[in-house]
């Protein structure tokens, strides 16, 4: 399956934190969009595994993705190295996106960081025909997408672009809650973290609020890029 959108994100719940609202968005315009995580949050403090995974499912539901797959890195420990480009570059090729969204480039959680180089090294490396990459033992062809952006996280980064995601705000949220085992819940017994307290999901709301209204929008979310943007026209800028 040909991808028009491709995100690659470090944990399940980046891609719904990060761009849920694109995602959505682009999805009811047609586009094939989907998601590939590096791990599967296995360090995390709240939940389990086969619970990050059922979340990572009915999430993906709720965007409207058409796919969603797990590199089963290492949490906290995968590595910007050749062994996993290679991993990357095949889901690349495997899927030719004309876009890769990725992680900030950098955020508190060093796996954001991480993730965001580990996705740029092998967008570019993809593009080289003598980087061999094989899938299900057929060799694979050279595919380098089109653009690279990288979505905000946790820690505020001025954006480059943002996209108004106001019609599309409360699927991203239903989205981000699908993971009620990382969220803030009256009825958890499991110990609090920087993204399970009252005032993250105020923080989130309050972020998107303020991308939209600087660009007369209700819901913004923002992107950052590692070149120039150009533009046809001076009417394509809002």
């Amino acid at each position: 399956m040909k991808l028009d959108i491709l995100v690659l994100a470090a944990h399940p719940d980046d891609a719904e934190l990060g761009c849920g609202g694109t995602l959505a968005k682009h999805v009811a315009l047609g586009h094939k969009v989907g998601i590939v995580d590096f791990t599967r949050g296995e360090l995390g403090t709240r939940g389990s595994v086969p619970e990050r995974d059922q979340e990572a499912k009915e999430a993906s539901k709720i965007l409207g993705i058409a796919l969603r797959e797990n590199l089963n890195f290492r949490d906290g420990f995968f590595q910007n190295d050749e062994t996993h480009q290679r991993e990357v570059i095949r889901i690349i090729r495997k899927y030719r996106p004309e876009i890769v969204l990725a992680n900030a480039i950098y955020d508190r959680h060093p796996d954001h960081g991480k993730g965001s180089g580990l996705s740029f090294d092998a967008c570019f490396y993809s593009g080289l025909v003598k980087v061999e990459t094989t899938d299900a033992g057929v060799k694979q062809d050279a595919w380098r997408p089109k653009h690279l952006y990288h979505f905000i996280q946790s820690q505020f980064i001025m954006p480059d672009f943002i996209v108004d995601v106001s019609d599309y705000w409360n699927i991203k949220m239903d989205a981000v809650r699908a993971f009620k085992s990382q969220f803030y819940s009256t009825e958890s017994k499991e110990p609090e973290t920087f993204i399970s307290s009252p005032g993250f999901m105020k923080l989130l709301e309050a972020r998107g609020q303020e991308l939209g209204f600087s660009i007369g929008a209700t819901y913004g979310e923002g992107f950052t890029v590692r070149k120039v943007i150009g533009v046809n026209t001076l009417q394509d800028i809002r």
